[in-house]
Order: C-alpha cells, then structure tokens, then sequence
C-alpha cells in the first residue's frame, strides 16, 4: 500500500491516511516464544552480550 502526504494538505487529508494507515492488520509478527530455552549456552548469555558490546573498545593492534 502506498500512501502519498502532499505540502498543504489538509487536516481532513491527514486523517483519512492515518485511517488508512491504521486499518491495516498486522500479520501476527513473529513468535518468539516458541524458541524460549532451546538453546544451552556453557556461558551466561548476558556475559556473552556485553564481551560483544564491549569488542569495538578493544586495542585491535
């Protein structure tokens, strides 16, 4: 779908796309759930996290 909002366009304009936009129905998204504790880590995964958040600060020479 595609929706155009043109300069000046009128408060009535702006609603009826809000509308539109709104109107749509999601499609579910993604369950995540589903995949809640499948995967065994021999790390704790928020130790796991920050070592990769933190290997930009690394000296890489």
């Amino acid at each position: 779908m595609e929706l155009i909002l043109k300069e000046g366009a009128s408060k009535e304009d702006i609603e009826k796309i809000e509308k539109a936009l709104y109107k749509e129905k999601n499609s579910g998204g993604f369950n995540a759930k589903k995949y809640n504790g499948i995967m065994n880590f021999e790390e704790d995964p928020l130790t796991m996290q920050k070592k990769l958040r933190d290997e930009w600060e690394r000296d890489i020479d």
